[in-house]
């Protein structure tokens, strides 16, 4: 009876460890593997490049965000870690992604942005972040996480849109901020130095189910390519083994000699007939010809702005078109938008009489000058850009 006791409680026991493994089997899949985290360094390298230069335009400072360091944690282990208060950011994806990322930054270091995007100098950074300073270091990184999910949208090939990021001074207990202190995450550490005066440490925490979307959009986006090349290039191979003449039969003919065609000197002197080049006999078959349509390029002179020359015009004709007129432009720092009052005044950079520029959805149509007609403002057309002009522009 002892003997069979035993036996019972070790094949308990047995049973019991493999049920741990395979619970720790099916667990498994939701960590991220190796080749996994050097796919989010790779997204989180593009996607900080272009947000560190959005920082830069902002503080008018060299910035470089580099070196991301990926690694799996739990939020107890980063609380044991950074016990600080810091400034935290969470963004929210609205639309092409589901969940949201942290952004955490030094307190100290969002200090010396302030100050710099203030016109000072970063080495008089406030002592206390108030109010204004938040809402000033929130929009800068506002845009910079708005051109972070440009880079990444492009990388999936999907519009990405996010909702107002969230922002506060807080340290890793908030428990608005996370669930439970065992939720693991993907940790990335970045590099953070802005010109001589940040030497710091930047970082990012993105839930694992988050992470692992972004990384699948990529490896999904990868393997559709390769399926796309991949009946292209038997394609390609079946002319190539065609053309290969036969051991048994007989050399294939010479290629058929197509006389060149004069090349016009100008637009206007291309013929209109159409140019036939006489094929050999095999080719195409006995008696056939083979038409060639010249070449026809559409002029983008003044001259040819008529609506003659604008085919199925017609079709667009009701389209409405938002029309601006623009009296000037001027920078400004954000200390000066700060320090606006009623009364105050802002210098353009058009001098009294200069023709105005006239828009249409934001792009130069025409120059023109002010007039009041019955008492409201209204713009007289002095000159309009050319045609070629308006296509310089676009490029």
């Amino acid at each position: 009876d002892k003997d069979a006791a035993k036996d019972s409680d070790e094949k308990a026991a047995e049973e019991a460890t493999t049920e741990k493994v395979i619970a720790e089997d099916r667990s498994e899949p939701t960590l991220v593997n190796s080749m996994e985290k050097d796919v989010l360094g790779e997204i989180a390298n593009i996607s900080m490049g272009s947000a560190a230069t959005t920082l830069s335009a902002l503080v008018g400072k060299k910035v470089d965000i580099t070196t991301p360091k990926v690694s799996v944690s739990t939020i107890e282990e980063i609380k044991e870690k950074y016990s600080d208060a810091y400034f935290i950011l969470k963004v929210n994806y609205k639309k092409g992604l589901e969940g949201a990322n942290i952004m955490i930054l030094h307190t100290y270091d969002v200090g010396i942005i302030v100050d710099l995007m203030m016109g000072g100098d970063g080495t008089n950074p406030p002592a206390e972040l108030n109010d204004i300073h938040l809402s000033a270091v929130s929009e800068a990184m506002s845009q910079m996480m708005g051109t972070s999910s440009t880079s990444v949208s492009q990388l999936v090939n999907k519009r990405i849109e996010i909702f107002s990021p969230i922002f506060k001074v807080s340290t890793f207990d908030d428990d608005e901020l996370f669930e439970q202190d065992d939720e693991k995450v993907v940790f990335i550490r970045f590099q953070l130095e802005i010109a001589d005066l940040v030497d710091s440490e930047m970082i990012q925490i993105l839930p694992i189910p988050f992470a692992k979307a972004i990384v699948n959009e990529i490896m999904n986006i990868n393997m559709s390519n390769l399926t796309e090349m991949s009946p292209a290039a038997n394609t390609e191979a079946t002319p190539a083994a065609a053309s290969a003449p036969s051991k048994k039969g007989k050399s294939a003919p010479p290629a058929p000699e197509v006389q060149p065609v004069p090349a016009p000197a100008a637009a206007a002197a291309i013929p209109t007939d159409p140019v036939v080049a006489k094929a050999t006999p095999g080719s195409t078959g006995p008696g056939k010809n083979i038409e060639i349509a010249p070449v026809q390029f559409p002029d983008l002179s003044a001259s040819g702005n008529t609506k003659n020359d604008l085919p199925n015009i017609d079709l667009i004709m009701d389209i409405a078109l938002q029309l601006s007129v623009e009296l000037g432009r001027t920078n400004k720092k954000i200390k000066d938008i700060l320090e606006l009052t009623n009364g105050s005044i802002i210098e353009l950079d058009k001098l009294a009489g200069e023709p105005v520029d006239i828009l249409i959805n934001g792009k130069l149509l025409a120059h023109g000058e002010v007039v009041v007609i019955d008492e409201n403002f209204g713009v007289r057309v002095t000159g309009i850009i050319s045609p070629e002009e308006r296509v310089k522009s676009l490029r």
